[in-house]
């Protein structure tokens, strides 16, 4: 009779699987670690017990996948245990001190920050979003586990998202895109970050992502016989030089098939042209060896070597980067590094838990993680969604290496400039900084830096940060302290105007400032809930308030109108500052005739009284202009736009330049309406002045230019 076949066991619960695969991974710890996460998976298991996911499946398969990937990092029984609980605080009746007893306080301040903020309010969706990364980049400058933790989480949650919204998966792997991958690249989990790169792609791009797989499959087969031959001719190479090396290909990930097709504007065949090898060796001298091996087996490409080795990226990378021209002129990309760079390449910050021998390049990754989010946290400053924003600035890859004077390499995001350097050199350099060489030549402000660049700082007391410096600077932390110090700077300087605006009122009104009792301040400043009389001067001189409204609350005149300004005039100097404003329209200069209105979140803008641009409100709504008049100061150059016909004859331009300069103006910008057929040229000149009289003088000097025939100072827009 023949034998019965066995019968196969019955396929385990999922929720029995997930487990099982869990313990398979903890061969590491000690059995007084094990015992604890088995008690975290029954206090977790426990609080989820009636809850599924959308796919139907028990929803402690979620953090047991979670908790398996932290176990396959390596890392400690409290990392394993907060996997095992992260949902509980949000999702169950679990509080933070009923974990902190069970499991110590570690793993509950851990649990804490991988928490959202589900109890506030928030005016938005992108608000919350922003908060809760504010709440965790926090828990993370703690505790870097929390971070490895999260992307975990985030990359379990991507890969079983089948059952949800096709809009909301997008939403998810877009948010994916822009934060938690960047983030897993700038800890150098590099293969996590194409992981989660590749989830994100199919989920946005399904139907690509399955064309360019297909596509991808059989390129490589009709192409797999080249492939072997480079292959073996990089091994043979190398073992004729007498280098040990394991040698293997790299193939590359459908998302960065997608990104250097569209950035490049390339076809697929053109992109799978570049083939990848890497090669591993033992030490650092034998990278060098073998790089030298390999050049002479095949031509490099000129300017396509990168060091990363003595020069590692921020985030801890090191490889030597070359590209050669293999068989058949196929371009082929060859990483060269050591097993212990390679380990940290794959694994980033989850090395020092990872690889025991790398215990050295785990510290030193670590230390500089954490000078990267003290960095970060240094925006802390400004509004939550700023803040995200910089953030996100913050996390594009790609880097530039600069020297300072003293030969300190300094990683900078590509594109940066040197308000930047500036500004990651220290706050006060950047917000004190006023000229700069870069390789011992002068080179403005908004310059970009490169490669290798030698770049000084010139700092000097009386130099502030330009607003116009937001309009080019790179790095959110030179975004965040330039915004930083506007806002205290503008707030300080339309308190002083707040200050003068109300006093001027209660004078128009017979009243002297330090006649009103204290009291009766304290209770204008509490009625408010404000914190200070100082935020109520703020408030007018910004223009959120008007100066009558709060006359008439301290004095108690109900009979007062709101908006009368009083006949007083206000004098000016105009080098406030921020807090005033010089109309761009009529650009007022001391001698003019001026008038203000508060304009709110502005400040007082100051226009001349014959300014086209205000008239027709000057006539409807006189209550909101004040008077004005210049009060004397010197030093002060302002801008003003004049117009002159010249004559089309060669050389003019040069004159007028060297009259202007003569009459001691300097020349801000130039433009010209030329047409070579006509016999007159109009230049338009942005020239600097002191007063009305000097641009007076500069225009009778102009105007004794024989090829000079009309000149006026104009007016309207720019």
């Amino acid at each position: 009779m023949d034998p019965q076949p066995a019968i196969a066991p019955p396929p385990l619960p999922p929720e029995e699987a997930a487990h099982a695969a869990l313990l398979a991974t903890l061969d590491y710890l000690p059995p007084a670690d094990v015992a604890r996460v088995e008690a975290a998976y029954a206090y977790a298991a426990s609080a989820h017990a009636s809850q599924t996911r959308m796919s139907g499946e028990p929803y402690i398969t979620h953090p047991l996948a979670v908790a398996r990937t932290i176990a396959e990092w390596r890392m400690d029984a409290d990392a394993i245990c907060a996997a095992l609980l992260h949902d509980v605080l949000e999702d169950t009746g679990a509080t933070k001190p009923e974990l902190s007893e069970r499991f110590g306080k570690e793993v509950a301040e851990l649990v804490d920050g991988l928490s959202k903020l589900d109890k506030m309010d928030f005016a938005s969706y992108q608000e919350a979003q922003a908060e809760n990364f504010r709440k965790m980049l926090m828990a993370m400058a703690r505790d870097l586990r929390v971070i490895l933790i999260k992307l975990a989480d985030r990359r379990h949650n991507l890969s079983t998202m089948s059952a949800m919204r096709a809009d909301k998966r997008a939403r998810i792997a877009r948010e994916t895109l822009e934060i938690h991958a960047p983030i897993a690249l700038r800890l150098g989990l590099f293969k996590l970050y194409d992981e989660l790169q590749d989830l994100c792609f199919r989920l946005i791009y399904p139907h690509r992502a399955e064309i360019l797989e297909k596509a991808q499959k059989a390129a490589t087969g009709n192409r797999r016989e080249l492939l072997t031959r480079i292959l073996d001719a990089i091994k043979n190479k190398l073992d004729s030089a007498g280098l040990a090396a394991e040698v293997f290909g790299r193939e590359k990930s459908l998302y960065s098939i997608f990104r250097k097709m569209k950035d490049k504007r390339l076809s697929f065949s053109q992109v799978l042209d570049i083939y990848g090898f890497r090669v591993v060796v033992d030490s650092v001298p034998t990278c060098y060896l073998a790089l030298g091996a390999l050049h002479s087996l095949y031509q490099p490409v000129p300017g396509k070597f990168k060091d990363y080795v003595a020069i590692p990226k921020a985030n801890g990378y090191q490889s030597l980067h070359t590209a050669l021209i293999g068989p058949y002129g196929t371009p082929v990309e060859v990483q060269i590094r050591t097993r212990e760079m390679h380990n940290v390449a794959q694994d980033g910050v989850a090395a020092h838990w990872l690889y025991k021998d790398s215990e050295e390049s785990g510290a030193s990754l670590q230390v500089k993680t954490h000078k990267w989010l003290q960095s970060l946290l240094d925006m802390q400053g400004s509004d939550t969604s700023e803040f995200f924003e910089n953030v996100k600035i913050d996390l594009f890859p790609d880097e530039v290496y600069v020297f300072t004077p003293k030969g300190k390499i300094m990683a900078m995001p590509a594109g940066a400039t040197i308000i930047d350097f500036a500004y990651a050199v220290h706050t006060d350099v950047g917000n004190h900084c006023s000229a700069a060489r870069i390789n011992h030549e002068w080179a403005p402000l908004r310059s970009k830096l490169r490669n290798g660049d030698l770049v000084e700082i010139i700092t000097s007391p009386q130099a502030t940060p330009n607003p116009v410096w937001l309009t080019y600077v790179k790095t959110g932390r030179a975004r965040g302290k330039i915004r930083h110090f506007m806002r205290t700077v503008q707030n300080e300087e339309s308190a002083r105007l707040g200050e003068r605006l109300l006093r001027q009122e209660l004078l128009s009104l017979g009243v002297v400032p330090v006649s009103i009792p204290a009291d009766v301040w304290d209770q204008l400043v509490k009625s408010g809930n404000h914190k200070s009389i100082d935020e109520i001067y703020t408030e007018i001189g910004l223009g959120k308030r008007l100066p009558s409204v709060v006359a008439r609350r301290l004095l108690a005149r109900e009979n007062l109108t709101p908006g009368a300004t009083g006949d007083m005039t206000l004098a000016i100097h105009g080098t406030e500052g921020m807090a005033i404003q010089l109309a761009r329209c009529c650009q007022p200069i001391p001698g003019d005739p001026i008038v203000g209105s508060i304009r709110k979140g502005a400040g007082l803008v100051i226009h001349t009284a014959d300014c086209p641009t205000i008239a027709k409100s000057r006539a409807s709504e006189p209550q909101k202009w004040l008077n004005v008049e210049w009060e004397p100061e010197d030093g002060k150059l302002f801008d003003v736009r004049i117009k002159l016909e010249v004559k089309n004859r060669r050389g003019v331009l040069g004159q007028v330049a060297a009259a202007i300069a003569d009459a001691g103006s300097n020349i801000e910008h130039v433009a010209m309406d030329a047409d070579p057929e006509s016999l007159f040229t109009l230049l338009h000149f942005t020239i600097q002045v002191a007063h009305r009289k000097h641009l007076a003088s500069v225009m009778r000097t102009l105007r004794q230019i024989p090829e000079v025939s009309r000149i006026a100072r104009e007016r309207g827009e720019a």
